[in-house]
């Protein structure tokens, strides 16, 4: 590992949640556990963002997680489903920019149903509310833990997605598999160290 730690951006929905900030001080003190430097999407500080109109704090907000990105060397996203049968949507925009700057991106779920076991699922739950269209729509099923989009731009990205069942009532927090993820960028920064650049 460098002298300097290399910086993961945390991607997920934690910051949805009443206990959003302990959720990422919890997930920084892992990451300064295998020595790296955790960088929290709130840690995109907002000055006077009570008196903001809610459009200009919501763009604040994006351009503020964007540099917070750029700063950082690698990502690790929470793609455990939320509030869906998918991905939280802010966190997915945020895998595919990570991956567009060329960064490496890891990702993990805590749960190891694929992407089309979970929509099938969920359309036998709810049949008698979907709409014709989207009940005759095909399902994307190729034994992926997420969209395609997703989950090939995490391996293309040079990282992996890890998947593990969890109990249902910390589905969300649940940190195996995020200390999996971490233990992967630890090889990752020992074996390609040019992968991870601050100049991108």
């Amino acid at each position: 590992m460098p002298d300097t730690p290399l910086r993961i951006y945390l991607a997920g929905p934690e910051v949805f949640f009443p206990d959003a900030v302990q959720q990422g001080e919890a997930k920084k003190r892992i990451c300064a556990e295998y020595g790296f430097e955790g960088v929290y999407p709130l840690d995109n500080a907002i000055e006077g963002a009570a008196h903001l109109p809610p459009q200009e704090l919501a763009r604040r907000i994006s351009h503020g997680n964007e540099s917070l990105m750029r700063s950082c060397d690698l990502v690790i996203a929470n793609c455990t489903p939320f509030r869906s049968i998918s991905i939280d949507a802010g966190t997915a925009f945020e895998i595919g920019f990570m991956q567009a700057l060329g960064k490496p991106v890891l990702g993990y779920s805590n749960t190891t149903a694929d992407y089309a076991t979970r929509v099938r699922a969920t359309a036998a739950a709810v049949g008698h509310v979907w709409d014709p269209q989207s009940s005759a729509a095909d399902i994307e099923d190729f034994g992926l833990a997420e969209n395609l989009m997703i989950a090939i731009a995490i391996l293309d990205a040079g990282g992996e997605f890890v998947t593990q069942e969890v109990s249902p009532t910390s589905a969300l927090s649940d940190l195996t598999g995020f200390r999996r993820c971490l233990g992967i960028a630890s090889q990752l920064a020992g074996n390609y160290p040019n992968r991870l650049c601050r100049n991108q």
